[in-house]
């Protein structure tokens, strides 16, 4: 029963770490719910071509792609004593606030599309921050047998983020105005800042720079001391064959991501004749059932069945749910065939990314976790922001039916590279690194 007890250190229980977790990633749904489809989606119906609003995206997108030069500075420095990612999950959350109040001021959005780029660019650029800080966290403190289970609660409560934001964000730009709705909705981040300040990771730490508390043992013995050190433990996990594989159909997976998420408002609204409202409320109804069932059964899955299976079936149903859609061009019209595809598109994607997340905080180690694991997700958006990109270009000069057929493409190439992806055999090589005085070695070359 102890473990269903709400304890202020992260390390103590799994329940802390769920709610903590969860928490944190509804704080980065709700900033992604406006920026990457109730702006896009309100953008699309006032008119604004499929390049420009493909556009707004890459350029908020660009970020997330480079969220690998934020991840080295926080395994090198922090305020040991308050934890090892702790402080800088605070400081991002608190730019979050700051950038998201930003973006309500710009003057005149609909025919400044720059001024609307660049706050956009800096909430993500928060975003990113906080998002490398918390993920750094949880694999520092969810163990191995935690991490499906949480990953599906991360994303799920995500996804509900996002979802609700959409809905909200959508009601509140279309009857009181842009900077009303934006305001309003960043007082729920401010609020949630209250999480990170007030649970510890380990037992002893300072809440605060200026309260009383020690570092941990933990801490001190897995904390780099210099930039060589990160180099060399980077470089010694992410050379073996799992990591460069995986990192490879990562950024594949991302690029689908991508296209569809900026595709789909243009398309509703341009090509189908639906509202921003009408398209916010589908998708985030849809959304909402997606993250639901992912919250409760997609770490389970997971646990189940195994990592690889459980990715290969998701990657192989969404390549050809994707390609089916694209040859029934005259069904697209019928409201339930559109309802159908968005549901079990964007619960197969909610699905998927818990399978990826576990699986990249399954091939971390530990020392380098917040660099490692960033660089994965930073692949991963680099391909969202790339298909975003690319998605003005192949519409300009195809029909809806080729760039549907491409985005299905993108799954497929994962798929096929996972197939070369051991877990078993990575842990054993990741296991074997150590680190002596303050050198790494590796006691055993294990051959791939």
């Amino acid at each position: 029963m102890s473990r269903l007890k709400l304890s202020s250190n992260l390390t103590d229980n799994a329940f802390t770490r769920y709610f903590t977790f969860s928490a944190l990633y509804i704080a980065q749904g709700i900033p992604e719910g406006i920026t990457f489809f109730a702006i896009p989606a309100w953008l699309a119906m006032n008119d604004k071509s499929a390049l420009e609003i493909a556009s707004f995206v890459g350029v908020i997108g660009i970020p997330w792609s480079f969220k690998i030069i934020i991840a080295p500075l926080m395994d090198r420095f922090t305020l040991l004593d308050m934890g090892r990612k702790r402080p800088w999950v605070i400081f991002g959350q608190l730019g979050l606030i700051l950038s998201f109040l930003s973006i309500g001021f710009v003057p005149d959005p609909l025919n400044n599309m720059s001024g609307l780029m660049t706050a956009g660019f800096f909430i993500s650029f928060f975003g990113a921050f906080q998002d490398v800080a918390t993920d750094g966290m949880a694999v520092d403190v969810i163990p191995i047998d935690e991490q499906a289970r949480a990953n599906g609660l991360m994303w799920g409560t995500k996804i509900m983020g996002t979802s609700l934001s959409l809905v909200a964000g959508t009601a509140l730009m279309n009857a009181l105005g842009f900077s009303f709705a934006i305001s309003s909705l960043s007082i729920a981040v401010a609020i949630i800042m209250i999480v990170p300040i007030y649970f510890r990771e380990r037992p002893g730490e300072k809440l605060m720079p200026w309260t009383t508390g020690s570092t941990s043992a933990d801490s001190k013995q897995t904390q780099l001391r210099s930039w060589l050190q990160i180099i060399k433990s980077l470089y010694r996990v992410v050379r073996l064959k799992s990591s460069m594989v995986f990192a490879i159909g990562v950024f594949a997976t991302g690029c689908m991501f991508g296209l569809v998420d900026t595709l789909m408002p243009i398309f509703s609204i341009q090509e189908l004749g639906w509202t921003n409202a009408y398209f916010s409320n589908v998708f985030s109804v849809t959304s909402i059932i997606g993250g639901f069932l992912g919250m409760f059964i997609g770490g389970y899955l997971v646990d189940c069945f195994g990592k690889i299976k459980m990715l290969t079936f998701y990657l192989s149903v969404t390549a050809v749910l994707i390609t089916c859609f694209a040859f029934i061009t005259d069904l697209w019209t019928n409201t339930l065939v559109m309802y159908a595809f968005i549901l079990v598109y964007y619960t197969l994607a909610t699905f998927l990314c818990i399978a990826i997340f576990a699986s990249a905080m399954h091939l971390c180690w530990k020392t380098v976790a917040a660099t490692q694991f960033t660089l994965y997700m930073a692949l991963s958006n680099m391909g969202r922001a790339s298909g975003a990109a690319i998605l003005g270009v192949i519409k300009s000069n195809f029909n809806w039916e080729i760039v549907f057929l491409f985005t299905a493409a993108m799954p497929i190439i994962m798929l096929v590279l996972i197939q070369f992806i051991n877990f078993d055999k990575h842990r054993v090589k990741v296991d074997s690194f150590v680190i002596l005085d303050q050198t790494l070695v590796a006691p055993q070359v294990i051959k791939d």
